[in-house]
């Protein structure tokens, strides 16, 4: 027989914390066209005129076109699956994934680079000034046209839609793909001023000495991302600030302890608590929904609420906690359900593993 029940409307939440920027994938495919017609024609042109630079760098367009192809499927998988039960928090996460990967990626092609620069440096190569400057001044435009497309919807990605509370979303998605042209502009830049130093001063060993330079700024980038994003991934805990003042509040309470606590991200601007208390007088869930409900940087709260009915400190044991008999579990500010737990000890809990 089913069970009748009033509507739960009032304590339910969305699980959803994925955002997609639709800007910056609207760019991101933008800046994939240009980098296929600029890699089919550089290709062809090196084939045609027999130049290896041009072959070299259009191959080198294809790591890029790569790197972009990854950041959309990231977008399209994100948005596929964001309402998918699979999923404990969304896939607000899949995003951070993407910029993770990218970023290694990075990191690989700047080891490459330094590589391939120090090899020169010791063996050094003949250089066509001509034709390797022409491929370095197309590689230039090209990069700075997509850093452009890209800057905009990287630094201006902020939208105040999250669950009651104004939150600016670090895409760190897009925020690689950025990164990838950013980098490639780069060595473009120094490649023009180290080939033209060389074709007229003689310079040869100034290319390879760039590309050392560019291989550290870029690696630098790299690293900087995977820090960024590795911590979200592993669901590192938030600054110890955050968790201090969340147990300040509480306790601030007369005659209520906070046991246990528990703040992660769930995705790159969202972050869950839960928090478990205990008190001779405990109160509602809600009431401890609404007393935390200026921490806006929570977006998904559980609340554990234990009675201490059994030590000789409550005054009145069973009176007091005749409220509280069963523990109760609430999420989201407003979001509240009971289950029976029994604790017969003090303020400790027995798990079978």
């Amino acid at each position: 027989m089913a069970s009748q029940f009033h509507a739960t409307d009032r304590w339910q939440q969305p699980h959803n914390f994925s955002h997609v920027n639709e800007g910056g994938e609207r760019s991101t495919k933008i800046v994939l066209g240009l980098t296929l017609v600029t890699m089919v024609a550089e290709i062809s042109a090196g084939t045609i005129f027999g130049s290896m630079a041009l072959l070299a760098d259009g191959w080198h367009m294809g790591t890029h076109a790569a790197a972009f192809m990854l950041t959309l499927f990231a977008y399209a998988y994100t948005r596929k699956h964001a309402n998918n039960p699979r999923f404990a928090f969304g896939t607000g996460k899949v995003s951070v994934l993407g910029g993770f990967t990218s970023a290694i990626a990075l990191g690989l092609v700047a080891l490459l680079m330094l590589l391939e620069s120090v090899m020169r440096l010791i063996h050094p190569e003949n250089i066509q000034f001509n034709h390797a400057i022409l491929v370095a001044v197309i590689g230039l435009l090209v990069n700075v046209a997509s850093v452009f497309l890209l800057k905009d919807d990287h630094h201006h990605h902020d939208h105040g839609h999250s669950h009651g509370h104004h939150h600016h979303h670090d895409d760190h998605n897009l925020k690689a793909a950025y990164f990838h042209v950013l980098a490639d502009a780069l060595t473009s830049l120094l490649a023009i001023a180290a080939l033209l130093a060389g074709k007229y001063f003689g310079f040869t060993w100034l290319d390879p000495l760039m590309g050392v330079v560019g291989s550290i700024i870029i690696s630098r980038w790299a690293w900087g991302l995977v820090k960024q994003t590795s911590p979200i991934l592993l669901d590192a805990s938030v600054a110890p600030r955050l968790s201090q003042q969340v147990t300040a509040k509480i306790e601030a309470e007369p005659d209520h302890k906070v046991i246990d606590i528990h703040i992660w991200p769930v995705s790159a601007d969202n972050h869950a608590a839960m928090v478990s208390l205990v008190s001779h007088t405990p109160k509602s869930a809600d009431y401890y929904h609404g007393l935390l409900a200026e921490f806006s940087q929570i977006d998904h709260l559980t609340v554990e609420v234990n009675c201490c009915h059994d030590c000789d400190e409550a005054k009145e044991p069973r009176h007091s906690c005749a409220g509280v008999a069963h523990h109760q579990h609430s999420h989201d500010h407003d979001h509240d359900h009971d289950h029976d737990h029994d604790h017969d000890h003090d303020h400790g809990h027995h798990h079978h593993h």
